[in-house]
This record gives structure tokens, C-alpha cells and sequence, in this order.
């Protein structure tokens, strides 16, 4: 696992010894990049289920604004934390352990891109996607992505989100919703 493209292009990042953590597949986080590049730069990015950080640290790494990480657990965190060591962005960042969706009624929004990319067995897409919207999280020409199996139910609305494009890669699939 590594960064794609930007300022720490090449940079290993450090990964989970187990597969408790599920990160992002480089050819999946690469075609992700590829769609949103246009919006990264100097925006605000929401990096939750954060995991190893590697989708955030790609969107520093391609000049993003600011990133949050989000994740409900210290050892995902300290993964972060390692990671923004290792491709030396540290500055604009916020590293957060919160219980979501629960959790995310603590965030100051809005955010241009938000990343969410939860256990497949999480079962709360549609409470996830609704309180994204409901506390106007997202900027309004803003993107929320969500990382699924295929097997998933991902509702093709929640509240304020609608989706408006769907990507498959194997078994995994990107939901894009806008306000």
C-alpha cells in the first residue's frame, strides 16, 4: 500500500498486521482519485472509518485544505498517526476517535468530500448517509463516497443524498451522493 500521486507519491505506508482493518485497494483509491481530482485541492476532506488513513493522506497528498480522520478505535488511529509520519504530512490535519454514526454529530462541517469506508458488515448506511445530510455536513457542491461490498443494501437516497453514480471493482463498489 502505498501513495499514488502527489507530494508523497511512492511513500509505503505502514499497514495492519491482521485484517481487522480492511484498507483500500491502490487500483480502487487510484480510480477513486482519478474521478474526484478536480474537487481535492484545497478542499476539506472526511476521511471516516479512517482505517490506515490512506484515502486522507492520498487527498493531502494531492492538496487538500485540511483532512479529518475518523475512526472508533485507537489502534486504527495510531496507524494514521504512523502514516502521516512516514509521508511527512502532518500539518491540516485532525485525527478524531469517535463512534459512528453516533459520533459524527461532533464534527464541524461542511466538508467538500467525505469518505466513508466502514467494515462490509456494517449494518447503518442509511442512519450514516441521513445524518450526513440532516447536519448539513456536506458543502453544497460537496460529494460523500461510501466504500461497499456489492452485496450491501446502499439506498439510492437517504434525507438530503442522493446518488448519483456507482462504481464496481470486483466485489467492491463506490456510492457517490450529492446534496
Amino acid at each position: 500500500m502505498r501513495i499514488i500521486a502527489g507530494t508523497a507519491r511512492g511513500v509505503r505506508l505502514a499497514s495492519p498486521p491482521d485484517q481487522e482493518i480492511r484498507p483500500t485497494l491502490d487500483r480502487i483509491r487510484e480510480s477513486l482519485f482519478n474521478i474526484i481530482a478536480p474537487e481535492v485541492p484545497g478542499g476539506r476532506f472526511l476521511d471516516l472509518f479512517a482505517g490506515t488513513g490512506a484515502n486522507g493522506l492520498e487527498a493531502l497528498s494531492r492538496g487538500a485544505g485540511e483532512v479529518t480522520f475518523v475512526d472508533d478505535t485507537s489502534r486504527a488511529l495510531e496507524l494514521v498517526r504512523e502514516n502521516l509520519r512516514r509521508t511527512r504530512l502532518t500539518g491540516r490535519v485532525t485525527c478524531l476517535q469517535l463512534k459512528l454514526p453516533q459520533g459524527i454529530r461532533r464534527l464541524n462541517g461542511p466538508f467538500d468530500i467525505i469518505f466513508a469506508d466502514p467494515p462490509y458488515r456494517y449494518g447503518a448506511y442509511l442512519e450514516l448517509l441521513e445524518t450526513i445530510g440532516s447536519l448539513k455536513l456536506l458543502a453544497p457542491q460537496g460529494m460523500t463516497i461510501v466504500e461497499h461490498d456489492r452485496k450491501s443494501a446502499i439506498p439510492p437516497s437517504a434525507g438530503t443524498l442522493k446518488q448519483f453514480r456507482q462504481k464496481r471493482y470486483g466485489d467492491t463498489v463506490l456510492s457517490f451522493f450529492s446534496a
